[in-house]
């Protein structure tokens, strides 16, 4: 049998904090065999990405390998990377030469103030001693190799001048860049739209096959597991529960926390039971018409034009009372920026948005004044994508959920603590919390307070902008669960936007699909998942992983060409 490039045997790891010991590893191992692919999955603190930085030996303090061996083999020499110091000389050679590691977020990856081009040649010139001229060429030609266009252009760019599928790709070319014998690559996808993301792993599979690389996967997604691992390690409180070929973990999982796992990645490949119940009223409670938002466009110096950019594009969409409109696109589509001109948090050039009340009259929100807004923005709340940078750390889940009752100021303190206690109920969290600060609680938990305090109110419409996508999947359908649940309890509407296709599909009844700040196609949910009119809504719908490894979409998906949207009203 041939022999692993990389061997890990009984891997244990220590957090030695202030309070107690927490065992991150225990006793891991597994093996990575050159034109392979392992991928590790596991919820959120599972362990993965603390076993991914102890191969390279880059795990922070107060981290500390208390057990277990590191073999990196190569021409018949074999090295026990968990015997070295992590600042040696010999681990030092081994990072970014040997093993090549892609960070999950480029942006905080890679420098701000230098360009893309001289970070990959630092790490031509620190590794194989290249002069500056032949690392320059080198680097070139390492772009060029990930498809980022005009590369000899792009290297002297920054990485604010980079998109995300583009600094991904830069990240991609830097951890290629010694031709490593082993690529880690630690949720290489998880900020990306799902055409991005297509197209990124479709990149890191074709150059690991080229340069016949052992790969090792990190990711929460059983989609992208199935569409491209040849062996699945399943990890769950630093341990890994269960191992094996990828057909034999997706068709015949033996441990319960798998099954589990499975369980809710297939449940979001069907629309939700609730919403086949859901009364919808005929009558819209808001209305949309010609909205539009510019940027840039305005005379500069001497008279000249800034470049202009349509945002929103004379977008007209209705929401109905009790229906839960999805928006999807991919990244720079103007989603989000739909959401934030329908709260008029951004301000429309063009457009209408038609509001209404509770007393069946109409308002435009387009026109209101400051005071008539806020009296809006009690009936139409946020839940933000974010549940950690959402939440403010100096403050407790009291203050927090009460801070929208209290400017109000509509009720008393004995009335806001009440209701605070009620909503923390309502999301499944316990009254006992209130006095917490944020860092105690997980993502799940987080998003739950996030949920909340955009109740405490009592809102008639909800906008969730990509509230699910920083969670795991388990934790994401609880929370789609949950809402589905509050909605039907409270009577409310939801505009739900997001870039994963089978969240919009279990969540929502009808579906509007943005490309360029356009809306390409409006119909019903089921419809539109499953039999899209539009070219660019079937591109996008094809590159959604498929939780199957017998059935892999993305190799037959359809690619996108330069599609021109269409208008619909």
């Amino acid at each position: 049998m041939e022999k692993p490039v990389l061997s890990v045997q009984n891997l244990s790891l220590d957090f030695h904090l202030r309070t107690h010991i927490l065992h991150a590893v225990r006793d891991v191992s597994f093996d990575l065999y050159r034109g392979r692919t392992l991928a590790l999955v596991g919820e959120s603190g599972s362990g993965k990405s603390v076993t991914a930085r102890s191969l390279m030996r880059i795990v922070d303090k107060p981290g500390v390998m208390v057990g277990g061996k590191i073999i990196l083999s190569s021409d018949g020499t074999e090295t026990d990377l968990a015997q070295l110091s992590s600042s040696s000389k010999e681990v030092r050679a081994v990072r970014g030469a040997r093993i090549g590691l892609i960070f999950q977020e480029p942006m905080s990856s890679l420098s701000p103030v230098h360009t893309i081009g001289s970070q990959i040649d630092e790490v031509l010139r620190l590794h194989v001693k290249l002069s500056k001229r032949a690392a320059r060429d080198r680097t070139v030609e390492l772009l060029r190799q990930v498809e980022i266009p005009n590369p000899a252009e792009m290297a002297d760019r920054y990485t604010f001048e980079f998109s995300g599928g583009m600094r991904q790709r830069a990240m991609i070319a830097m951890a290629l860049a010694c031709n490593p014998d082993v690529l880690i690559a630690d949720e290489p996808t998880t900020a990306l739209d799902v055409t991005t993301q297509a197209e990124i792993l479709d990149l890191i599979k074709r150059l690991q096959i080229e340069r016949g690389m052992a790969m090792l996967l990190i990711t929460h997604d059983m989609g992208v597991v199935a569409e491209v691992a040849d062996d699945v390690a399943v990890m769950r409180f630093g341990r890994i529960v269960e191992k094996g070929t990828v057909d034999a973990i997706f068709h015949a999982a033996q441990h319960p926390y798998t099954k589990r796992l499975l369980a809710s990645t297939v449940k979001l490949e069907q629309p939700a039971a609730a919403r086949a119940e859901a009364v919808v009223a005929p009558q819209p409670i808001l209305t949309i018409n010609g909205l539009t938002k510019v940027y840039g466009g305005a005379k500069g110096f001497l008279g000249s034009k800034s470049f202009a950019l349509k945002a929103v594009d004379d977008v007209n969409l209705v929401l109905h009372a009790g229906e839960n409109l999805g928006i999807v696109g991919e990244s720079g589509s103007g989603k989000t920026t739909l959401g934030r001109l329908i709260l008029r948090v951004v301000e429309p050039t063009a457009g209408q948005v038609l509001y209404r009340q509770r007393d069946g009259s109409e308002i435009d929100v387009t026109s209101l004044s400051k005071a008539e807004l806020r009296k809006f923005h009690a009936d139409v709340r946020l839940i933000f994508q974010d549940p950690f940078a959402s939440l403010n750390p100096r403050m407790t889940v009291r203050q927090i959920i009460a801070d929208p009752l209290i400017v109000e100021g509509k009720l008393g303190a004995q009335e806001i603590e009440h209701k605070t206690a009620e909503l923390l109920r309502l999301v499944g969290l316990s009254p006992d919390v209130m006095e917490r600060y944020p860092h105690a609680f997980s993502g799940g938990q987080r998003q739950r307070i996030g949920i909340a305090r955009a109740l405490a109110l009592d809102p008639r419409i909800v906008i969730a902008d990509e509230a699910t996508s920083a969670l795991d999947v388990s934790i994401r359908s609880q929370i789609l669960d949950l809402l589905l649940e509050i909605q039907e309890r409270l009577d409310l509407s939801f505009i739900f936007i997001s870039h994963d296709i089978s969240v919009v599909r279990y969540f929502c009844d009808r579906v509007a699909v943005m490309h360029r700040g356009r809306l390409v196609e409006v119909g019903d949910a089921e419809k539109i998942c499953t039999q899209p009119d539009q070219e660019y809504t079937r591109a996008l719908i094809s590159a959604v992983p498929n939780p199957d490894p017998r059935d892999k979409r993305m190799l037959h998906r359809t690619r996108l060409s330069s599609l021109s949207p269409s208008a619909v009203g």
